[in-house]
């Protein structure tokens, strides 16, 4: 039985600004990758949290059944949010511990709802180091970004 490991990534021009996200799936048995699959986007004003959020959202909506993943981020925000801070927004009726909205709410509860499908391990890895499939991530992720860093840049003299 093949495990399956999904790199995330976003990155962002400006913050806000155009962004994209970038995932790396795959399927492995032991050392060996049985599959692969790259995902993809962006949008044109954004944060990197929120591409942050929207590369672990594809990744498990990318799922056609329910599976064990194992999600590898770089994003602290991330991992800590979805293993422990979401708990608490629930219970405050998704409000954060100074009673103010969740930023994000949307994406949080999307990322909620998605990983509630799967049995899903987070590991976070240090961004930028060297990490080979952290960094595919984050080519994905500017690549992602690309054609709105484009459209954004040809307005620049309107």
């Amino acid at each position: 039985m093949a495990e399956l490991f999904a790199y995330t990534d976003g990155a962002c021009s400006g913050n806000p600004g155009p962004g994209g996200w970038g995932v790396l799936m795959r399927a492995m048995a032991g050392d060996e990758i049985v599959k692969e699959r790259e995902l993809q986007g962006g949008e044109a004003d954004t944060t990197n949290n929120r591409m942050e959020l929207l590369a672990a959202i594809n990744a498990l909506e990318a799922l056609g059944r329910p599976s064990g993943i194992t999600i590898i981020t770089d994003s602290a925000y991330v991992k800590n949010g979805v293993t422990t801070w979401i708990h608490g927004w629930k219970r405050n009726g998704w409000k954060t511990a100074a009673k103010k909205p969740v930023k994000n709410v949307e994406l949080w509860q999307r990322l909620d709802e998605a990983q509630a499908r799967h049995d899903v391990i987070w590991k976070w890895v240090k961004g930028h180091a060297g990490h080979p499939e952290n960094e595919r991530a984050d080519e994905l992720a500017r690549a992602g970004m690309a054609p709105f860093k484009a459209s954004r840049s040809g307005k620049a003299g309107a």
